[in-house]
This record gives structure tokens, C-alpha cells and sequence, in this order.
């Protein structure tokens, strides 16, 4: 049984490369560009051949495509584009992605002339949106806290950073901490970018997130000898976390964030990323926990393979995003 447990874990994490960029939501862009231009815009990851390359957002009754829709390939993603007139005012009326199935969401961001930016989640139970006149407070922090948590758990390598801290550091309290302590970093970072007062390449960022990653996969395949990341696992936490959120405000990029309401947006989008962490956390936990009693002869081995599978991961990342 403990064997198949690890041949999961190590069948996820090897498979998680493929999917560390990409596991992202549809992102749809809707801006008023004139009275009555606008411009759409959308991606749309693919997750296997069986996806419709063909889907595009479903516009407002009163709004119509001038002209063919724009099509591309992109690394595992259909990016659209088109042209659209619109009769009237677009408040009250609906924006939805039709196409969406099982747990997969999509983004939306309309931007109208000299009105506020407003942000909607889609899902599949409710595929649609209502465009407002002006986005309320709450409709921005409910967002962007569902933002910040969709964002940690399906970004395979912020969450690979988090897994690999929880095996390290083992004890609740002392995780807790240091999961703390990677979010007040990034929050620091994130709201440096966002407000313009900091910024790095993206490319480079990446790079060294996956560093991180194979760092922690080092310190947990040592063992219990002691190490830096041991005795002050917060530390080490904090610092990879200032890096961490350079690639959380390249996600936020993407998204866009709502005029007049972005110290809520940023404040909400890390509280549900801090939500994420926690709730991982105490996952890993309780399958260590189980372990150790069911079978307190194989953590060892558990771990070894862990740290193995994690730093395949983190390396492979790292190779790929020094050759992209």
C-alpha cells in the first residue's frame, strides 16, 4: 500500500512539468477601446487534443464580431482575438465562456472607457457574468480570494515549494510559521511590483523559483542533519518568498487587477493564497501523520523518494527555463 502511495506521488510530480505554467484559467480580456468599439481577447489552455480549438467567449446581446476571429498556437494554449460593436452600454448585460466543463474556470476582465476595471470568475455551474456599471468591494474580494487559491493550488510550482517545505520542517507549528512567513514575503514583493515600485524579468524569476524548489529537495534528501534550512526553516521561507512573488504579480499580470480597488484585490489575493497553503499543508501533514503509524519503518524511504520525485521536478523546470 505504501508503495503504491509513493508511485503516485512520484507518477504527479514527474507529470507536474508538463503542467507547471499552463494549469492556469481561461483568461478573457474585454476593452473599450471607443463609443462603441471594444476588443476581445482570450486564452485558452489545452489540456488534450479532445478540447474545442474553436471556443471563444460569448459576447453581450447587443454586441457583435466585426470580421473573422483571430486565432493562434501558443505552448499549450489557444490565444483569440476579435473586433467588436456594441450598440449601447454593455452594463446589465451578460459575458460568458459556454465552453467550460468539470472544475475548470475562466477569468474575465472588462475594461470600459473611463469606468472602473472589473474582474468575474467563471466556473462551469456558472459560466456567465453580469457586467456591472461599477464593480462593488465585495465582488472584487471574493474574486480575487478564489483567485489566490486556484492560483496556489494549481501552480505546480509554488505548491511544490510549499509540499517540499512541509517535509522538511514536519512539525505543525514550526510549518505553520514558515508557511507564514513565505506569504508575507511574497505579499511584500507582489504589492512592490503591482505599486511599481520593484520588478524582474519574468524569464529569470522562473528560473530561479525552480531553484528553490531543487534547494528544498537537497535539504530534505540530507536527512536529518542539520542544516540552515532546518534550524530556521521561516528564514529560508521568507527569502524564496520574496522571490515567489515575482511570479505571483506575472500571474496577477495576466489577470489585471480592478481600478480603485487594488489595495482589496491584492490584500484578498494573498489571504486566499495564504488559505491554499494552509489547507495543503495540513494534507501533507496528515499523510505523514498516517504514515508514521501505519508504518513508522518506511518515512525514511517515503521521504528519500519524495525529495527524489520533487527535485526531478524542480530540475527539469530549471533546465526548461534556462534552454526557453
Amino acid at each position: 500500500m505504501i508503495a503504491r502511495l509513493l508511485a503516485v506521488l512520484m507518477a504527479l510530480c514527474l507529470a507536474a512539468p508538463a503542467l507547471a505554467d499552463e494549469l492556469r484559467p481561461t483568461s478573457i480580456q474585454f476593452v473599450q477601446t471607443d463609443a462603441q468599439t471594444w476588443q476581445i481577447g482570450w486564452k485558452q489552455p489545452l489540456s488534450g487534443p479532445a478540447d474545442n480549438r474553436r471556443a471563444m467567449p460569448q459576447l453581450p446581446d447587443i454586441c457583435r464580431i466585426e470580421g473573422e476571429p483571430r486565432r493562434e498556437m501558443a505552448a499549450l494554449a489557444i490565444i483569440g482575438s476579435a473586433t467588436v460593436r456594441c450598440s449601447g452600454d454593455v452594463s446589465g448585460q451578460s459575458i460568458a465562456w459556454p465552453a467550460l466543463a468539470g472544475q475548470a474556470d475562466a477569468i474575465v476582465r472588462v475594461a470600459p472607457l473611463g469606468r472602473p476595471v472589473q474582474i468575474h470568475r467563471l466556473t462551469a455551474a456558472q459560466p456567465h457574468a453580469a457586467i456591472t456599471a461599477i464593480p462593488s468591494a465585495a465582488q472584487v474580494w471574493r474574486s480575487y480570494f478564489v483567485i489566490g487559491v486556484d492560483h496556489i493550488l494549481a501552480g505546480w510550482d509554488h505548491l511544490l515549494f510549499v509540499i517540499a517545505l512541509v517535509l522538511l520542517v514536519a512539525r505543525p507549528w514550526p510549518v505553520v510559521k514558515a508557511a507564514t512567513a513565505f506569504t508575507v514575503a511574497h505579499s511584500l514583493t507582489l504589492a512592490a511590483v503591482t505599486l511599481g515600485f520593484a520588478g524582474l524579468p519574468q524569464r529569470p524569476v522562473e528560473v530561479l523559483i525552480a531553484l528553490s524548489i531543487v534547494f528544498l529537495a537537497v535539504e530534505i534528501a540530507k536527512g536529518t542533519r542539520e542544516t540552515l534550512a532546518r534550524r530556521l526553516p521561516w528564514l529560508v521561507a521568507f527569502i524564496f518568498g520574496l522571490l515567489h512573488g515575482f511570479g505571483f504579480a506575472g500571474a496577477l499580470r495576466e489577470i489585471g487587477l480592478p481600478e480603485g480597488e487594488v489595495p482589496a484585490a491584492l490584500i484578498s489575493f494573498n489571504l486566499g493564497v495564504e488559505a491554499g497553503q494552509l489547507f495543503v499543508i495540513a494534507i501533507v501533514l496528515a499523510l505523514r501523520r498516517a504514515l508514521v503509524r501505519i508504518a513508522p519503518h518506511r518515512e525514511a524511504a517515503a521521504l528519500r523518494v519524495a525529495s527524489y520525485a520533487i527535485g526531478t521536478a524542480g530540475a527539469y523546470w530549471l533546465i526548461e527555463r534556462i534552454a526557453a
